[in-house]
């Protein structure tokens, strides 16, 4: 979102003109800063046979999808609902990485009859595949590096305690399983978390898994997973990916040259392609004064974007409908009846009732997490895509609410 000549635009379209053109509040997503994103890792990554793999739990609106589908990722889907949602939107079964957590071994059944890689994160998962698949179906495994690294301790998972992958400690038992049941192991994966930081957490992990790959002659690829830290307000810091490019490519080529061919990289970018596309415009209800604080109450609150209160998030709000007012101190906070705060002591624009808000970075793991709480309609969705909005999602209704529910006091 940009200010030019006192208006707010996102992808070049008035934001305050798609605030009343569309039932607020609405998730308004720019293709250019998707395409801006996806550019940098392709551009930071060019000495390397790199294949980027979209986080598809960030942001599953079909219409994303086939974007970033077009603009030559692959997905990373982490249940078999995402799988089949990318097979409807295009992509090709090996074009999709299948990473399940404590499934139903049923859903890694399907998802090898739909064609998918198989990521497997659990050793007796690993036996019971190896005795049903052997060497027909090949894999890739995902082992926990034991490297603490990211943001929020809930979006950390590469410590100890985590529930995600197999512990690189376990890797002569990976080993047995796959000599005894005749594996081929074709991809290494390791993630850490997200809104990683310093290049050397990749680096470690990098040696780490470059040390495993000896055990695995088959490998066609290894797998990053993601975490680059996106700006969350003016003058963050961000993950310098032309940085991480230069080194991890150096070391990758060197050991290719060790394990005697190419390999390919991948990384499964989320947050870091869709966060910063989008935003969430909402309405201020309520302008309320009490003896410690000043709050803006709006139209929405946890139930469409979590992340404040579950990550304790911090997403910068502007008031777009008052850029040039006096700068004053307010909560902004939501309609749910819980704790319910976007934003603390924000120093913002004077805020008047009916005034548009938009609250930014929410391009990831705003709608995808959403919900009905309160019995609250979850909103719209718009992309802007070469300067042109397109709803993209209806808001709901209370025929959407009801519609699974079965009467039977009728």
């Amino acid at each position: 979102m940009e200010l030019v000549n006192g208006y707010y635009k996102i992808g070049g379209v008035d934001a305050l003109e798609l605030a009343a053109t569309h039932v607020i509040p609405v998730y308004v997503y720019d293709a250019a800063l998707i395409k801006r994103q996806y550019s940098a890792i392709e551009s930071a990554f060019q000495g390397v046979d790199l294949r980027i793999k979209y986080a598809c739990k960030a942001n599953t609106n079909i219409n994303i999808l086939k974007y970033v589908r077009s603009l030559g990722a692959g997905l990373d889907a982490v249940s078999i609902q995402e799988v089949e949602l990318g097979l409807r939107c295009g992509f090709k079964p090996g074009e999709i990485l299948f990473t399940p957590n404590g499934v139903a071994y049923e859903e890694i059944r399907k998802a090898v009859d739909l064609g998918v890689t198989i990521n497997i994160d659990n050793l007796s998962v690993l036996e019971l595949f190896g005795h049903e698949y052997g060497e027909r179906v090949p894999i890739c495994i995902r082992f926990n590096p034991h490297i603490q690294a990211g943001g929020n301790s809930h979006i950390q998972t590469g410590h100890i305690d985590s529930k995600f992958g197999i512990s690189i400690y376990q890797l002569r038992h990976v080993e047995r399983i796959v000599k005894s049941c005749s594996l081929r192991v074709e991809g290494l994966h390791i993630h850490t978390g997200s809104e990683i930081l310093d290049s050397s957490v990749f680096l470690r992990m990098a040696e780490l898994m470059f040390e495993m790959a000896e055990s695995f002659p088959d490998l066609r690829f290894i797998d990053f997973g993601s975490g680059f830290k996106v700006a969350y307000k003016e003058g963050d810091v961000t993950t310098d990916i032309e940085e991480l490019g230069r080194e991890l490519t150096t070391r990758f080529n060197e050991f290719c040259k060790q394990y005697g061919r190419p390999l390919q990289l991948w990384f499964e970018p989320g947050k870091y392609l869709v966060s910063e596309s989008g935003v969430l415009l909402v309405k201020v209800n309520v302008v309320k004064q009490t003896l410690a604080t000043v709050f803006a109450g709006v139209d929405s609150g946890q139930n469409h974007l979590i992340r404040p209160m579950f990550y304790d998030a911090y997403h910068h709000i502007l008031n777009i409908s008052n850029p040039e007012g006096k700068q004053r101190i307010y909560s902004v906070v939501g309609y749910i009846c819980e704790t319910d705060t976007f934003g603390s002591d924000r120093r913002l624009s004077e805020v008047r009732e009916g005034d548009v808000l938009a609250v930014l970075n929410a391009g990831a793991y705003g709608f995808s997490m959403s919900n009905n709480y309160n019995s609250r309609f979850r909103p719209a969705e718009v992309f802007v895509l070469d300067g042109e909005a397109h709803l993209i999602r209806r808001r709901e209704t209370l025929d959407d609410i009801l519609k699974n529910q079965v009467d039977i006091m009728a």
